[in-house]
C-alpha cells in the first residue's frame, strides 16, 4: 500500500491528515481498502509510509483491529511511487500495490489471479474515463498555414484509458528498481516497455474514484451512504 505521498491535490485538508486517513463517510478511505483486501484473502499487508507516517502507523497499528497482519516500511527521504517496493522484504512472490487513495469495489484477488495466469510482469488496472472540456476548442492547419483554423469544437468530451492506481507485480519487476533510488510509477512501466517485458491491462467497469482528487473527494463523500453496501458489506 502506497501510503508516502505529500498529498498536494487535496491541499489544505492533507496538511492535517495524509490521505489514507482522509474520511469517508464514518471512516478513513485505507480501513475501507484493509476491510477489502481481508475479505478477499490477502494475508499481510505493507504499508509504505512518509508524510504524517505516525499517524498512519498509530491508527491502523499491527492490524489486529482489522484482522489482517500489517507491517511498514517507513520512507526516511521520498523515493517517487515505486521507489521503496525495491527496499520492502518478503517480494518473492506476485503481489498486489495499490495507492492509498483509491476507493473502489474491485475484486482484488480475481485481479491478482488474471495476472499469474496471463505471464506478465505487470498488471495495470484500468478505467474508462470522460473528461469533459468546458471550452471551445480549436484545431489547426498543420500544412504550413500555421493560423489557419479548420474545425471547432464545442466543448468536447474526451475519452482516456486511466490507470485506477492498482496493479500486480511479479518479483522480476524488482529488477529495474534500483535500491534507495526515487522512482515513479510512468517510469517504471517506460524501462519494463524498453526491456521488451509483457505489461497488460485489465479494463474494469467498477465502481472507482480517485479520492486524490477534490472532485472525486467530494463525489466520494456524496456517494457513500448508498454504495457502503457494496464497499463495505461484511461491516
Amino acid at each position: 500500500m502506497l501510503a508516502g505521498g505529500l498529498g498536494t491535490r487535496l491541499l489544505p485538508y492533507t496538511t492535517v491528515l495524509p490521505k489514507p486517513l482522509m474520511p469517508i463517510g464514518d471512516r478513513p478511505v485505507l480501513d475501507i481498502v484493509l476491510r477489502q483486501l481481508r475479505r478477499h484473502a490477502f494475508d499481510r499487508v505493507t504499508i509504505s509510509t512518509g508524510h504524517l507516517a505516525e499517524l498512519i502507523e498509530a491508527f491502523f497499528g499491527d492490524g489486529s483491529r482489522h484482522d489482517i497482519p500489517v507491517d511498514y516500511f517507513r520512507e526516511e527521504r521520498p523515493l517517487g511511487t515505486v521507489g521503496s517496493l525495491a527496499l520492502i522484504d518478503g517480494l518473492d512472490d506476485d503481489f498486489l500495490v495499490m495507492n492509498g487513495d483509491v476507493l473502489t469495489d474491485m475484486d482484488y484477488a480475481a485481479l491478482m489471479d488474471s495476472h499469474r495466469a496471463s505471464g506478465a510482469v505487470a498488471t495495470i488496472a484500468v478505467k474508462e474515463r470522460m473528461v469533459q472540456i468546458d471550452l471551445g476548442v480549436l484545431e489547426f492547419a498543420d500544412n504550413g498555414q500555421p493560423d489557419r483554423i479548420t474545425a471547432c469544437v464545442e466543448k468536447p468530451r474526451l475519452q482516456y484509458h486511466a490507470s485506477m492506481g492498482v496493479y500486480c507485480f511479479s518479483p522480476s519487476v524488482l529488477r529495474f528498481i534500483e535500491p534507495g533510488a526515487a522512482l515513479d510509477f510512468p517510469d517504471l512501466m517506460q524501462r519494463l516497455l524498453d526491456a521488451g517485458e509483457h505489461v497488460r491491462g485489465e479494463r474494469s467497469d467498477c465502481y472507482w474514484l480517485d479520492i486524490g482528487r477534490h472532485d472525486d473527494y467530494e463525489q466520494a463523500l456524496e456517494e457513500y451512504t448508498q454504495m457502503r453496501h457494496v464497499l463495505v458489506p461484511d461491516d
